[in-house]
């Protein structure tokens, strides 16, 4: 069985609520994410709790940080200020996840989790991502919920997320920058291609937290979980909404898995997608393909330069689908690209038996082959490192069985 899990940002998603809702969901992760938490504070910033209460009525779980002694400091996760003047570079946060003593997998998501925020602030100041330095997340507890929420997803590898459409929220909300609207541009820049709802309260819904967090593990267009109800959780932040509880609600269902044996492969259904394209410019194609590769339900994309009719080039779109996704990545095809038509085909493939596992903060890949395991390293987990023989020894490094 896999898992499948659907967020319902009734209230909205705060990097506190979602470590909050998978707990209560899932209590056995308590001592493993309090235990990471713990890990990656300096001493004497606090102690990582979780706190059953209420909100509007309904049992829910708050996570925060429970203020050391003589330190009256305590953050207001879903009420935020952007304006904190205490900031932090992105490589040193990393550096940071990488020393400490983490659960497996753990500064990897987490370290991904950052890297988003890194790419949101780097694309909003025009900067490069190793420049960026965080004032969202100056305040140690906001390092703590990267840290609560990847090491959720390493504990929950291979599970599919999902979540529903986003409160937008309204007015403005205070940063270092100045009075900006909400959602903050950061998050905003995280978000392009979820959905979002008016529900009329105003304020800031989505942190930039929440927001990174969902872009790393959920598929913007992913459609919606089904399977069997195994769990539900209730992460709650601290403000006060009117009219209704200011809720993250987690339901985790098992999924059938696809066939396979431990030691061969499995297989399963894929359609394949194609079409031509002989009217866009390289740049135009390179855009559409990083668009289309981002899909939900895409499983690989591959372009083929070829020669069509008078002569020509054209390019050669092939695309892997889940074939629960074929209509939505169909219409996605016509969207971003200029193609009038496309092709489709069932298809079934063997799939090799693989898991994920961190090395340090990269994530490597493991596949089953018949003459012996091979290893891969993530190559988003490395694109931080400055310098081509750098990002080859770490490779290497990571790769060592």
């Amino acid at each position: 069985m896999t898992l499948a899990i659907r967020l319902d940002a009734v209230g909205g998603i705060a990097g506190d609520m979602f470590a909050a809702a998978m707990v209560d969901a899932l209590p056995d992760l308590r001592a493993r994410v309090l235990a990471d938490a713990t890990a990656v504070l300096p001493r004497g910033t606090g102690t990582p709790v979780f706190t059953p209460g209420t909100s509007a009525g309904l049992h829910c779980l708050r996570f925060g940080l429970s203020a050391a002694a003589g330190d009256h400091h305590r953050h207001d996760h879903h009420h935020h200020d952007h304006s904190h003047h205490a900031h932090a570079g992105f490589r040193d946060m990393v550096a940071r996840l990488a020393a400490a003593p983490l659960s497996p997998g753990t500064a990897a998501h987490a370290t991904a989790i950052l890297r988003h925020l890194a790419e949101a602030e780097a694309a909003i100041h025009h900067m490069p991502v190793d420049e960026v330095h965080f004032h969202e997340i100056g305040d140690w507890d906001s390092l703590m919920d990267v840290t609560a929420a990847g090491s959720v997803a390493a504990a929950l590898e291979g599970a599919r997320w999902n979540v529903s459409a986003l409160p937008r929220g309204d007015g403005l909300v205070r940063t270092r920058h100045g009075l900006l609207p909400v959602p903050a541009p950061a998050t905003a820049w995280l978000l392009e291609g979820f959905t979002w709802r008016d529900d009329g309260i105003g304020g800031e819904r989505v942190t930039p937290t929440g927001a990174a967090i969902l872009r790393h593990l959920v598929d913007a267009a992913s459609a919606r979980v089904a399977g069997r109800l195994q769990a539900i959780g209730t992460g709650a932040g601290t403000r006060e909404l009117p009219g209704q509880p200011n809720i993250l609600r987690a339901t985790l269902f098992a999924t059938a898995a696809e066939a396979s044996s431990e030691d061969g492969p499995g297989e399963e259904d894929i359609v394949v997608l194609s079409f031509e394209i002989d009217d866009m410019s390289a740049e135009e194609i390179a855009v559409a393909a990083d668009r289309l590769r981002a899909a939900a339900g895409v499983r690989d994309l591959v372009l083929v330069p070829a020669i069509g009719k008078k002569g020509r080039p054209v390019h050669t779109f092939r695309l892997l689908v889940e074939p629960t996704a074929r209509d939505a990545v169909a219409d996605a095809c016509f969207t971003e690209t200029a193609t009038i038509g496309l092709r489709w085909q069932a298809a079934r493939r063997a799939v090799l038996p693989r898991a994920s596992a961190a090395a340090g903060a990269v994530r490597v890949k493991t596949a089953k082959r018949p003459q012996g395991p091979s290893h891969k390293a993530e190559s988003d987990d490395l694109a931080h490192i400055a310098g081509l023989d750098a990002r080859r020894a770490a490779k290497r490094k990571a790769e060592e069985p």
